[in-house]
């Protein structure tokens, strides 16, 4: 990565939202309507946020002083081998994440979940299905 303050100014918004997130919950007494779940977002979001940035900034540091094993990683990352292995990771998750999304719906509706909770979950699902359809037509007619 060329620009590494970038990882700093992740870390400090990750720092921010996680402590607003912890000040409304303290502070707010009977919240209403999407306050009840804003500070959960803003210590989630906050979370993965800082966490990000400063794994970027330590991996940086740890890797500034040692420039064999920044390339040696750098060679593993492009590995034609490696990607092939992620990319059959990945299709074989997927494939899993299919089966397993179909039964979640099921059982959602058999134990009578409101239906909005369902429905999102049904449209969530035809979305990443969608999107395989249209990736795999696109890469059929590049192949």
């Amino acid at each position: 990565m060329k620009n590494h303050r970038i990882n700093y100014y992740i870390s400090g918004a990750g720092l921010l939202l996680l402590g607003a997130g912890l000040f409304w919950i303290k502070t707010l007494s009977d919240p209403q309507g999407v306050m009840r779940a804003l500070p959960y977002i803003f210590i989630g979001i906050g979370c993965g946020g800082f966490g990000h940035g400063m794994g970027n900034i330590i991996n940086f540091r740890a890797l500034k002083n040692n420039p064999d094993a920044a390339k040696q990683i750098e060679i593993e990352k492009t590995d034609e081998r490696n990607i092939a292995i992620g990319n059959r990771a990945k299709a074989k998750a997927y494939d899993m994440m299919i089966f397993v999304f179909g039964a979640l719906m099921l059982s959602f509706a058999l134990m009578q979940i409101d239906i909005t909770a369902v429905l999102l979950l049904v449209i969530a699902y035809l979305f990443v299905i969608g999107y395989s359809i249209y990736y795999r037509s696109k890469y059929e007619k590049e192949m």
